[in-house]
């Protein structure tokens, strides 16, 4: 029997290699062994930046929300402290949207957790 090489398998390999790291500069998009090592490391690049960004986001959120209180006579920590005293149970994702969208709701928001001080 003659000898197989894997022709129309390793071709489709390769192919799907190289479509993964399509639009990367330099020999990694054009050569196998540096296209196969790109696409791993892009890969775990992208699993980093799915936990990073939901860190910035949250960083977001108390910026925001430290920026809303202090402009009513608060601080962030002081805030989220009243809040949990008051029972009120908005994230801190919420609760920026309401001090963006909502000021007048986020006002009343601010003075039921300075009465729970």
């Amino acid at each position: 029997m003659p000898r197989v090489r894997k022709g129309a398998a390793r071709r489709r390999a390769k192919k799907r290699v190289l479509k993964d790291v399509k639009g990367h500069r330099g020999p990694q998009s054009r050569q196998i062994r540096l296209a196969k090592e790109a696409r791993t490391r892009a890969g775990v690049n992208a699993r980093i930046g799915r936990k990073q960004r939901k860190r910035q986001f949250r960083g977001l959120w108390v910026v925001r929300l430290n920026a809303a209180c202090r402009m009513r006579g608060l601080r962030y920590s002081e805030f989220v402290n009243a809040c949990k005293k008051a029972g009120i149970g908005l994230n801190r994702k919420m609760l920026s949207e309401i001090a963006i969208a909502d000021p007048a709701g986020f006002d009343a928001v601010v003075e039921r957790a300075k009465a729970a001080l």
